[in-house]
């Protein structure tokens, strides 16, 4: 298919803006970005779709334009629909790089223009799956009616025999041609395709489970702009589809293995949509996330709860108990062997926590439309609502009730049955998160208890907090903590009302604080150290790298400043509190 014949389709409102003397290059494929560097995902001969929202300003053209030309895409369609005309550096910058150039008229949906290409590429290299592309706006759907990527997995099958199934980074099935996929072997092949994509191997990938072969092909959709740096390649590996098929593509000739990468693409339209579908239920998320982190009064945070219970639970009745789920990606420094979570570690995060909470369930409604996950300072934070009067039996509560924290719900014991429990979270997703993390990389999760009011909504997000760290002091590649595993201390400080906790460290550490700040003594620094030695003046004076004398000088100092004996039990403990609180 050439550039010309695109040009000369009336109903694509493409209209010529560069490049007459390019029109005869041949179409491969379509992809849509605003990424400001979309060359992971092209391959060369692309029709490129642009919103140009990658646009700030018009230094940005050139760069742009430089990466297309050298991914050799075939040619560049910027639409007018948000932006308005396209932009006269654009323009010049494709000129100098003989790069073709069309604008999109706004009345023409991107989808209409990736239809016809892959429809036309599609009947050119492989006739009977044409009908694949003619239920691109039927992918598109949800319910019965629509039938989303079932459509497309169900015409491989009776066009070309061929099975295959839509599969998570976590092995769980969204789509699938004729009979389930296994939950082992979904896994299974999550795992494989997760350990070949860090390893940097082109798909398809080969692979084996329970004696077949799969060829396994990766989708990719359009997820938020990604830095370069390796951390972030790894992650994006954690939220990718994958399209299992149950045969070897080894020796497919060409035609057929382009025409599922086309199949691919339309699934990936889906995988968007689907994330797209998500927004409102972060933003929610966030926006409670925020009213608890800023200490707002329970009065605004329950307001905001009651928005948010009918989006994530449709139809019901009463209000909802919470949970506090917290989840970490890292991954290890190569500087210093420590561990960071990279330039978009909270949105990994978010993505994985999102899938772990993911899954079937038999009470009619998929738990996945019903997560709200935000993400913040490299963390990602679910908020997870419970049915208050019993709910559903899957994944979120297939183990036994634990113990409740203060002020959590678990006395209900129709809500205790609800509840998430740490370890059933990730049985059935550990081996392919760990194959997806590699030898460097970490998941590490906590799980508060369950409360049923604003009040509890901070003491929730700290206990999970608090999980997540007993989790991230464990060995292994993937590991969970629930509240019940925190010590007594621990459990019962994110329950103290904030007024109190506030005037009790106030009046024990905002002395030292005013006394570090004008004399830069490292008053506070040196109390941690002392509680954390258990009081031993040597320990102590030796990881400070202190004289005992200077130390004994600076517990003098605390001590004086506050009226406080650190030689007495209630006194450690007092500042040991306080230090957990602040």
């Amino acid at each position: 298919m050439r550039l010309r014949a695109l040009l000369d389709t009336d109903a694509l409102g493409l209209r010529l803006l560069g490049g007459e003397d390019e029109l005869d290059r041949a179409v491969q494929g379509v992809m849509t970005t605003d990424l400001r560097d979309p060359s992971r995902y092209l391959s060369g001969g692309e029709l490129v779709l642009t919103g140009l929202a990658w646009r700030r300003d018009a230094a940005d053209s050139e760069p742009f334009v430089r990466i297309l030309v050298a991914a050799q895409v075939a040619g560049l369609a910027a639409g007018e629909a948000e932006l308005g005309p396209v932009p006269a550096d654009l323009i010049e910058a494709c000129r100098r790089h003989r790069l073709p150039l069309f604008a999109v008229s706004e009345t023409v949906a991107f989808a209409t223009i990736t239809e016809h290409v892959v429809r036309q590429v599609s009947g050119e290299r492989a006739g009977d799956l044409a009908a694949v592309v003619d239920r691109h706006r039927r992918l598109m759907t949800s319910g019965p009616a629509g039938g989303g990527p079932d459509v497309v997995l169900d015409l491989l099958t009776t066009d070309l025999d061929l099975r295959a199934w839509v599969l998570s980074p976590t092995g769980r099935q969204i789509a699938g041609s004729g009979r389930p996929l296994p939950a082992p072997v979904g896994a299974a092949l999550a795992g494989q395709h997760l350990a070949a994509a860090r390893a940097g191997r082109p798909g398809p990938h080969r692979a084996e489970a329970e004696g077949t072969t799969y060829s396994l092909f990766p989708v990719r959709g359009e997820r938020g702009t990604l830095p370069p740096a390796p951390q972030d390649a790894r992650a994006a590996a954690l939220s990718d589809w994958l399209l299992a098929v149950e045969a070897d593509a080894g020796d497919w000739p060409a035609a057929r293995l382009d025409l599922l990468q086309g199949v691919t693409q339309l699934i990936a339209v889906e995988r968007d949509r689907r994330d797209a579908a998500r927004t409102v239920r972060r933003r929610l998320a966030q926006e409670v996330l925020e009213l608890v982190q800023t200490g707002a009064a329970p009065a605004e945070i329950s307001g905001r709860l009651r928005v948010a219970a009918p989006v994530l639970l449709p139809g019901l009745g009463s209000a909802p108990h919470w949970q506090v789920v917290v989840a970490k990606v890292e991954w290890a420094s190569q500087e210093d062997g420590g561990r960071e979570s990279g330039a978009n570690g909270g949105e990994a995060a978010q993505a994985v926590l999102e899938e772990i909470l993911a899954g079937p369930s038999a009470a009619g409604f998929d738990p996945a439309e019903r997560i709200a996950v935000a993400h913040t300072g490299g963390e990602a934070i679910a908020l997870v609502p419970l049915a208050a009067e019993g709910a559903s039996r899957g994944p979120l509560d297939t183990a036994p009730r634990e113990a409740a924290a203060p002020g959590a719900a678990a006395a209900d014991p129709a809500q205790g049955d609800a509840a998430l429990h740490a370890g059933a979270l990730l049985d059935s997703v550990r081996g392919p998160l760990a194959a997806g993390l590699g030898e460097d990389g970490r998941l590490t999760l906590g799980v508060s208890a369950a409360v049923h009011s604003a009040e509890g909504l901070r003491g929730a997000l700290e206990e999970a907090r608090h999980a997540r760290r007993v989790a991230a002091a464990r060995p292994g590649r993937v590991c969970a903590a629930g509240h019940h595993e925190l010590a007594s201390h621990v459990l019962l400080l994110p329950f103290v009302p904030d007024d109190v906790r506030r005037a009790f460290t106030a009046r024990l550490l905002d002395p030292l604080r005013d006394y570090d700040r004008r004399h830069r003594a490292e008053l506070i620094e040196t109390l941690e150290a002392f509680l954390d030695c258990d009081g031993s003046w040597t320990r102590c004076a030796a990881r400070l790298h202190l004289h005992v004398n200077t130390l004994r000088y600076r517990v003098g100092r605390i001590e004086q400043l506050t009226g406080r004996d650190l030689s007495r039990l209630e006194d450690k403990l007092d500042f040991f509190l306080a230090l957990r609180m602040s």
